[in-house]
Order: C-alpha cells, then sequence, then structure tokens
C-alpha cells in the first residue's frame, strides 16, 4: 500500500521513462510520503507486442481496407510468432538475434520497408546492431499502421489521439469524445490500471501529463477510477497544464478530476496530500484549480514557497520497469537515435533558462523565467546514486538551455571523481564555449549538444533576441566539433516578418555549415506562435495578427496571419529534404533551387562565409585570471647533455601519450623541471581542487610564478613545444 499514485499516462517514450514521476517520487521519498510510480505507456506497449497481445488484435480487427492491412492480416501468425524476439532483442535481451534480422529472411515485411532501397545510403556506416534496430523498428511500424487502420484510430508509438489535446481552446471535442465506448488501446491500459489500484490501494493519484498526446488517455484513466473508485481523490499536472491550461474555466473538468496544479510540482502535492490525509490541519493550496461551490476557482493560499533544487532530491526510477524499455531506430538522423534509442537517466542542471530572453519561448512562465542552478557537487552525487539505483552511466539533461559555467563545474566533477559517465544536453550556442571548455566537456563525457539556430540570419535572430550571431555560432559548432562532440541544430523556417530571401539565404548557411561538417544533425520546424512567449503576447510588434478564440480549456499554440503574406508552408518539403541529404554528404554541390518545384530567389550570402568566419586571426589573449588545468598523463621524463662550442648544458626530453597518440617536446631541463612542477598541480585530482573558483593557478598565477626564476613567460608558454600540450589537454577555462 503507497498513498500516492504517480502516472504518467500513454505514451511518451518507447526507450527510456519521461522523468516528471521519477522526479516527484524523489522529493516525496525526503518527505517520508510513501508514493508508487507507473510508465502506463511502457506497460500497454509491452502488454500489446506480445505473442498473446497480438492474437489478441488480429481478432478484434476490422476487416482490413488497404492492400498492406489486407497483406499483414495474412500474415498474422508471422507476426505472432516473431514479436517476442524482436521485443527481447529492442530490450537489449537477445543481441544474437541481429544475424537473422538482417539476413532479410525473418521478419515480415509491410509498407514500411519498401524504403529499404535506401538502406545502405543511410545507413551504411551502421554496424549490424543499429541495422538490426532499424529493419525491427520498421517491423513495429507495420504493426502500427495495421492498429491505426484496423483497430484504434488514435493509436500512436509516442502519442494517443493527440490532435484531441492540441490547442483545444474548448473543451467540447475532448469531452465528447470521452462519452464514446471505449477503445481498444483504452482497454488494454484501463485493465493494467485497475489491477495496479488494487495492489497499491492509494489515497491520491496523481497524473504527470507532458504533451497533447497523454491528455486524452490521463482524461479517460480518471474517468474510469471515477467510475471505480469514486472517493479516490485525482490530480493531474505536468508540462501540458503548466502552459495549456492558465485559462481554466470549463467545470466538466473536474468530472474527471480533484485538482489540477501548475508549475513545479513539489509543493503543490505536499499540500495535497496533507490536506487528503490529515483533515484536521487547515487546508492549504499552492497554484491549484479545483471546484468549489460548483465554480472554478484557483487556490494559491498558502505562505510556504516552492523548493529549492538543492532540496528535491534525488530523481528515483524504482517501481518502473526499466529492463522493458526498448530502444528504436526510426530515421537516419543521429541526433534523434540519442531521443529513441538507449536508456538515459534524465536530470536538470538547473531550473529555468539563465538567458530568458528568447521572444518565441515562454519565458513568461515559471518553468522558463526562475533560473536556480545546482551545485556541481549536488548533480554529480545524483549521478552517482542514480548509476548505483538503474545500472545505467548514460544521462541526458534536460535543461532548457545547460549553462557553459555549470556545465564546466559538472564535467571537472566528474572527472575529479574518476566517473565513467555518458551525457548530452541542450545548450544556447553562445561564445562561452571556447575550444578549451568544448575539450573539457567531451574528456567528461559529454557526446553531444543540441541547440536553436533558429533562422541563420543575423537579423532575425536579434529580433527573436538570440544573443548569437551566425558566425558566432559557427565558431561554437567548429569548437564542440573539433573536441568529438556531437552538434544537432534546432532550425526555423517562417519566424515573423521573415522574408523568402532570408529563407534561402537561412538554407545555404544551413548548406555551408555541414558542408564544413562542423554540424552533423538538424531538424527543420515552422515558427509557432504561443500565448506565453512575447509574440504571443505581443503581437502587434512582430506583425502579425492572431486568431483568437475564447479560452475554456486550453491556450498555447494560437493562429496567426503574417502580414508578410507570404505562404511559409511550400518551403517545408524542399527545407527538410534538403537538410536529410546535407545530413548524409548528398547534394553539398546542388544549386538551392534544385530542391523547390518553385521558382526561389538566388542566395546573396558568400560561398565562403562561414569558412571566413572560422578563420579569424588567432591571438595569444588569455585573460589573466582564465584557470588553467591539464588532463594529461605524467610525461616519460629522460634528461641529457647537449654541447656547443665547448659549453654543455642539460636538456630534457618529455614524452607524453594520450588514447591516441604521443608527442615529444625538449626544452631547458630547469625549465622542464617548472613545467613538470606545474602539470602536477594543475591536474583534477581527489586530493586537489572540488571546483574552479577555489585553489585552482590562474594564467597569472602562473606567469608570476614562472617569472620569480626565468623571462619572459609568454615567450615559454605560447611556444610551439607547450602550445603542442592542448591537443593533449592543457586548457584555458
Amino acid at each position: 500500500m503507497k498513498d500516492l499514485l504517480l502516472i504518467t499516462p500513454p505514451f511518451t517514450q518507447l526507450n527510456t521513462p519521461y522523468p516528471a514521476t521519477a522526479y516527484l517520487k524523489g522529493f516525496l521519498n525526503t518527505k517520508n510520503i510513501p508514493s508508487y510510480q507507473m510508465d502506463l505507456g511502457i506497460e500497454v506497449i509491452n502488454k500489446l507486442f506480445s505473442k498473446e497481445g497480438l492474437v489478441d488484435v488480429f481478432k478484434a480487427a476490422a476487416a482490413p481496407q488497404s492492400a498492406n492491412a489486407q497483406r499483414i492480416a495474412q500474415l498474422h501468425e508471422v507476426y505472432s510468432n516473431t514479436i517476442e524476439a524482436v521485443m527481447l532483442f529492442l530490450q537489449g535481451k537477445n543481441h544474437t538475434l541481429a544475424r537473422q534480422i538482417c539476413s532479410g529472411n525473418f521478419l515480415p515485411e509491410a509498407s514500411r520497408f519498401d524504403q529499404l532501397d535506401d538502406m545502405e545510403w543511410a545507413f551504411g556506416t551502421m554496424g549490424m546492431q543499429d541495422k538490426a534496430k532499424h529493419l525491427a523498428t520498421l517491423y513495429l511500424e507495420d504493426l502500427s499502421d495495421f492498429i491505426i487502420e484496423c483497430v484504434d484510430e488514435n493509436f500512436g508509438f509516442s502519442r494517443y489521439a493527440e490532435r484531441l489535446g492540441r490547442s483545444a481552446n474548448s473543451f467540447d471535442e475532448l469531452y465528447a469524445s470521452l462519452q464514446y465506448d471505449k477503445t481498444y488501446i483504452d482497454g488494454i491500459a484501463l485493465q493494467i490500471l485497475s489491477e495496479r489500484i488494487k495492489e497499491v490501494q492509494p489515497k491520491l493519484v496523481c497524473f504527470s501529463v507532458p504533451f497533447p498526446g497523454n491528455l486524452y488517455s490521463a482524461f479517460r484513466c480518471a474517468q474510469f477510477l471515477k467510475e471505480q473508485h469514486p472517493t479516490l481523490k485525482i490530480a493531474m499536472g505536468g508540462g501540458f497544464p503548466n502552459t495549456e491550461l492558465r485559462q481554466l474555466n470549463d467545470k466538466r473538468v473536474f468530472q474527471f478530476f480533484d485538482f489540477i496544479t501548475l508549475d513545479d510540482g513539489e509543493r503543490p502535492i505536499e499540500l495535497l496530500y496533507q490536506a487528503i490525509t490529515q483533515p484536521a490541519i487547515q487546508e492549504e493550496f499552492k497554484r491549484t484549480f479545483c471546484l468549489v461551490n460548483d465554480e472554478v476557482v484557483y487556490l494559491n493560499s498558502t505562505s510556504k514557497p516552492d523548493y529549492k533544487q538543492s532540496e528535491v532530491g534525488t530523481p528515483d526510477y524504482s517501481d518502473l520497469p526499466l529492463q522493458q524499455y526498448i530502444s528504436v531506430i526510426e530515421i537516419a538522423n543521429p541526433m534523434h537515435s540519442l531521443w529513441s534509442d538507449g536508456r538515459w537517466n534524465k536530470l536538470t542542471m538547473a531550473h529555468g533558462c539563465y538567458w530568458g530572453k528568447c521572444t518565441l519561448c515562454d519565458i513568461s512562465l515559471d518553468y522558463i523565467k526562475l533560473y536556480e542552478p545546482i551545485a556541481a557537487k549536488t548533480l554529480v552525487d545524483r549521478m552517482e546514486q542514480l548509476i548505483e539505483q538503474t545500472g545505467e552511466s548514460g544521462f541526458h539533461f534536460v535543461d532548457e538551455a545547460a549553462p557553459p559555467a555549470l556545465m564546466r563545474e559538472v564535467a571537472l566533477e566528474i572527472i575529479r571523481r574518476k566517473l565513467t559517465v555518458t551525457w548530452w544536453t541542450n545548450i544556447r550556442f553562445e561564445k562561452n564555449f571556447t575550444r578549451d571548455l568544448c575539450m573539457l566537456l567531451q574528456a567528461s563525457g559529454c557526446i553531444a549538444v543540441s541547440g536553436g539556430l533558429e533562422v541563420a540570419s543575423d537579423r532575425l535572430l536579434d529580433l527573436i533576441k538570440k544573443g548569437v550571431t551566425v558566425a558566432q555560432v559557427a565558431q561554437v559548432t567548429s569548437n564542440f566539433t573539433e573536441a568529438g562532440i556531437m552538434v544537432h541544430a534546432y532550425l526555423m523556417y517562417g519566424y515573423p516578418t521573415q522574408t523568402v530571401q532570408e529563407t534561402i539565404d537561412s538554407l545555404e548557411m544551413v548548406r555551408q555549415l555541414f558542408e564544413l561538417g562542423i554540424v552533423q544533425s538538424g531538424f527543420w520546424h515552422q515558427f509557432a506562435m504561443t500565448a506565453h512567449s512575447p509574440v504571443g503576447m505581443n503581437p502587434e510588434e512582430f506583425g502579425v495578427i492572431p486568431q483568437l478564440n475564447e479560452i475554456s480549456f486550453a491556450n498555447n499554440d494560437v493562429l496567426f496571419i503574417d502580414k508578410t503574406g507570404i505562404d511559409h508552408d511550400k518551403f517545408s518539403f524542399g527545407l527538410k529534404k534538403s537538410l536529410f541529404n546535407f545530413m548524409h554528404g548528398i547534394g553539398l554541390d546542388y544549386d538551392l533551387k534544385e530542391w523547390f518545384d518553385f521558382k526561389i530567389p538566388g542566395t546573396t550570402i558568400k560561398p565562403n562565409f562561414i569558412q571566413s568566419a572560422l578563420e579569424t586571426e588567432e591571438y595569444f589573449s588569455i585573460k589573466p585570471s582564465s584557470k588553467v588545468i591539464w588532463l594529461g598523463n605524467q610525461p616519460e621524463v629522460e634528461v641529457f647533455t647537449k654541447s656547443k662550442k665547448g659549453t654543455s648544458w642539460e636538456m630534457m626530453h618529455l614524452l607524453f601519450q594520450d588514447k591516441k597518440d604521443a608527442i615529444e617536446i625538449t626544452i631547458e631541463k630547469d625549465k622542464g623541471e617548472w613545467l613538470l612542477k606545474t602539470l602536477n598541480s594543475i591536474r583534477i585530482q581527489k586530493d586537489n581542487v572540488t571546483t574552479l573558483k577555489e585553489s585552482q593557478p590562474t594564467f597569472a598565477h602562473l606567469k608570476a610564478d614562472f617569472e620569480t626564476q626565468f623571462p619572459d613567460f609568454e615567450l615559454f608558454w605560447f611556444s610551439k613545444s607547450i602550445k603542442s600540450l592542448n591537443a593533449f589537454g592543457l586548457l584555458h577555462l
């Protein structure tokens, strides 16, 4: 028995749990509040895609109409007999099946396999395991197509009935759909939920709804609980209500939920728990909608503040079936494979966004505007706890934009503790990501970053208030790439006032970034105006006319008319097709007009613009306050005597080894001894320094120390010999 049941409704990710309930459970542990969590989505997927589940699906299916569905129905026994082996393979429990899958004689194939003509082109550099994952993913997508046509039209692997939650200003359509008979997927989900309620016997059930594609299922589950357990209290929170239900006033919502909370959930859930389990205590609420005297009211009566990030505890993934998540590879996009392939422990470096100025972002909402970083030591403590709990050492930091200074401190702490971890995160392409910082991040296990380049136009970047230029983005992406960290760029078209010329010029910038190999992955999306962004709140300043509806339920995406009159939709196919090719090194020498089936203007961007941005003259301008660290090994040392014209002096030969290469430098013995002593003092070790704010020597310290013995530190430090150590881990931060 547990007092609270935390639920993520179907569907989010297949490969790893959405972290909201794990965050909340970790917090509840600090308050000794007993809770149980479940990812209803992955449980439904595993029940549906089993031998018994598929047998039932084919029995329940309506007569297939398309030739594709007819083919799948005819092969139903083959699908039922192969499904469990495939699921075990995708769960990482049956690696040897990869050879059978890749043989072409094991999996039944329907229309999703038509794309295999391009397989060697798109996946030629991938190993057998990844090719097999992609083939197994196509196999599951074939089954998904069959389910959508013949069983449940709302089905989707990472969303369910999403259209009902997207831009639903009125509750009418969703409410009407909940009056219909339960769908096939509903039946599976509710059966699992019913069994879990009997096991856990909670007093409060909390649904975390991150996306529109989880909304219908959350309401359907709540409806079922109200019917079967009318005294049970039910709450909803999460990303969807936080952004979309801030103007809620439809009473019918509370036929399903007793409470809807906004923003950070820790304090609101604690107060709900107290109100339900300790009725003698004066009730307090924080950012909570409920029904009082048949009216929707917003209660925010408590004076208790939100918890600081240092107080919320370590996320707790217990209860979740971590061995049942499946790794899939849908498309040949290296960053998308990180999203869908492999198990990642999710953490946050900082609450909110340290920049908080972008006009396209919901910067008026607390989850963006309230910036609070977590101490690096606390973060790495949590990483170690999660590794012990889950057995997984991969981490996805789900920040809006991870702060460079904090990334630096986390990297140093990881290196200091000699942890072997793999991690990635989202960033701003800002100038603080120097070559040396990127080298440090890579040494700590960072494998990839994603960031919003948005529109590759300086005018529009300034209008967005992104705080970067295209040339600056190029330099930063080059720094990451040189360090061996993959770069994914989020790209945008259709931003207010964007001209056709700017769209084409932006594509040319993107082409050059891929041509030079300093961006490896990207994704175009069309600008969407949200109600809580500066564009949505002040549309007249950005030349758009919002198409406003009366709000009684959800309010986030806002339809609008761009005063330029440009039809940005028509660029979608050409932009995405060109990018897909660029990612595989194809078509980089094409004229841009080749990607569009309508006339476009020629680009005004010089063909070497990005290259020129990377060729800015290097000059030695290390700040005196820059911390200097050494990530390399101690060298092999040999002292020898050199003679010339009857004069002898001692020299030192130093041989440095790293994982791939070796370098040798020869300098005067006394300077070599100073260098050896210095390298040892600036190493990151357990008994050395914890953060750069403490006693780590600065460039000024090294200069002062050197010049107590020798003249002209800069001449020595920027010599070819010492500069060669940069690639081996001599960094200035």
